[in-house]
């Protein structure tokens, strides 16, 4: 490859909406759409790559996770392709969140109004956080706290809906249960065993998003004048609903599904986000997943355990475990600050934070120590 290919195809990769440059290793990277997260994982999630998100004990926040991803591939212009066998796409395009303008509005704003001489001394200090940004959470702060990232990245309101003006239906390609049973064109999976899967939903799904990406020009090979993303999000995969039902404990597909997938994403510009619920009697199925994967995230709950009620977590709503962090192009992963992290689901966010414990002050209540005979002369009369 010469100079002029190299800097052409830099060129092209930096008028792609909502990405950025890798500082390590200058890798193009998207957001997940959470920016604490995109700092926990290194900045945001190589292009060609695999997020896997174990879920939680009921899947509630890992489905929060995924209307993230899509809401940041609405506002950022990408294509998104959406396939789920619990319930219709189209309901978690209509769930998205709204997207927060930044403006001055959200700003620290200091009155026009004429100053006393003690008022004056009381804002000096409101003056240097002027152009601050109103965010009170630390991990968004250094991931949004950049020059490069004015168009990477976006805060999220999930009171509100988000603008229909934002969703193109055009750049959104559903797959649900009637489409993923179905095979493409005239194949026939009763006569034959393509890739050697049991289950016709694993080669059809891999035959109708290849003919996606072809069709869109995401391969890397395509000659397109305009690049563009496609964010692909599967949710449950390896539930009850997506396993053959010749044998329920055949959990082989899975990991099938995952080797192809994964060779065809290193191909092409795009990212992909899977959901995979952790009922695996065996616990190297899910093992083998994670290896197959780039990114690798497990969301525990506490709904419904013993540290619901734990004053210690009182004030989260799950932890955060980071399995697997991706090594693309690099020789070492991305080393996190730390990995006690901690989620909490407030009114108008989702929230990752670092795991602090409160400190330990001992028992509250000293034991008394009692004296023997005339221990003490306190009482005594001469």
């Amino acid at each position: 490859m010469t100079n002029n290919d190299r800097k052409s195809i830099k060129k092209s990769q930096s008028t792609i909406l909502g990405t950025k440059p890798s500082f390590i290793n200058a890798q193009l990277l998207i957001s997940t759409g959470i920016p604490s997260l995109d700092t926990i994982i290194g900045g945001g999630l190589p292009i060609g790559t695999i997020l896997l998100l174990e879920e939680d004990k009921y899947g509630n926040y890992a489905k929060t996770i995924l209307k993230y991803f899509l809401a940041e591939g609405c506002v950022a212009k990408h294509n998104l392709l959406i396939a789920s066998q619990d319930f219709s796409p189209d309901k978690l395009i209509c769930e998205l969140p709204a997207v927060i303008c930044e403006d001055k509005s959200t700003r620290f704003t200091v009155s026009a109004a004429p100053l006393t001489v003690r008022d004056a001394e009381r804002m000096k200090i409101a003056w240097r956080y002027e152009n601050m940004k109103a965010s009170s959470d630390p991990l968004a702060t250094k991931s949004k706290n950049s020059k490069y990232n004015t168009d990477f990245g976006h805060f999220f309101d999930l009171t509100k809906k988000m603008d229909p003006s934002l969703i193109d239906r055009d750049r959104i390609f559903c797959l649900a249960d009637s489409d993923i049973t179905t095979p493409l064109g005239n194949d026939n999976f009763n006569k034959c065993h393509p890739m050697g899967f049991r289950d016709c939903r694993y080669p059809n799904f891999l035959n109708k998003l290849q003919r996606e990406l072809k069709s869109g020009g995401f391969y890397v090979t395509d000659k397109s004048e305009k690049r563009n993303i496609m964010r692909i999000v599967i949710h449950g995969l390896g539930s009850r609903l997506w396993i053959s039902d010749q044998d329920p404990e055949d959990h082989g597909d899975v990991v099938k599904f995952f080797y192809c997938f994964r060779s065809l994403m290193r191909n092409c510009y795009a990212v992909a986000a899977i959901s995979v619920p952790n009922i695996f009697e065996d616990d190297t199925i899910m093992m083998r997943i994670e290896n197959l994967s780039d990114t690798a995230i497990a969301l525990e709950s506490f709904a419904g355990s013993s540290k619901e009620t734990n004053p210690i977590f009182k004030d989260y709503h799950g932890l955060l475990y980071v399995k697997k962090l991706s090594a693309i192009n690099t020789l070492a992963p991305h080393c996190p600050e730390s990995y006690d992290l901690a989620f909490k689901m407030r009114r108008k966010k989702f929230v990752i934070e670092i795991l602090h414990l409160p400190p330990d002050f001992g028992e509250e209540k000293e034991e008394k120590v009692t004296s023997f005979g005339c221990g003490s002369s306190k009482l005594l009369d001469f």
